[in-house]
């Protein structure tokens, strides 16, 4: 204004027009931040990504391990029945241990059976069926 003060009151150090050397301080003070702040921005950016794959590649073992699980209970339960069928073949006509061995087998051959088939491995019979190749 006209006696050297600006609008908010404090005195001007320089010619009228010039800035202060606070102003000087903090503009270099704010060109400062704005570096710090774009670094910062570009390393959450790399951060991000590479949690983003991290999520993909645990969200991708999640559902390895799940299918793992999967198949694995197929072929279990196939021995598991079976055997249970033979013991119980055994028990009813003292046939011991022969129903158990051969149903244990044929359980163990039907877990395999299962497995590749939950697997992918060894397409349904009736899709067999349908188109004869």
């Amino acid at each position: 204004m006209a006696n050297g003060t600006r609008d908010d009151g404090s005195a001007n150090a320089g010619r009228p027009g010039e800035p202060r050397p606070d102003d000087a301080a903090l503009s270099a003070r704010l060109g400062r931040l704005d570096r710090r702040l774009s670094d910062l921005k570009d390393s959450r950016k790399i951060e991000t990504g590479r949690e983003e794959r991290q999520n993909e590649t645990a969200a991708a073992r999640a559902s390895a391990l799940a299918r793992g699980f999967r198949l694995s209970s197929e072929l279990v339960a196939g021995v598991a029945v079976g055997a249970a069928i033979g013991w119980g073949f055994d028990y009813l006509l003292s046939t011991s241990p022969w129903g158990l061995i051969v149903f244990f087998l044929l359980g163990f051959a039907a877990g395999v059976v299962n497995l590749m088939r939950s697997a992918g491995v060894v397409s349904d019979i009736h899709e067999r069926l349908k188109d004869p190749d």
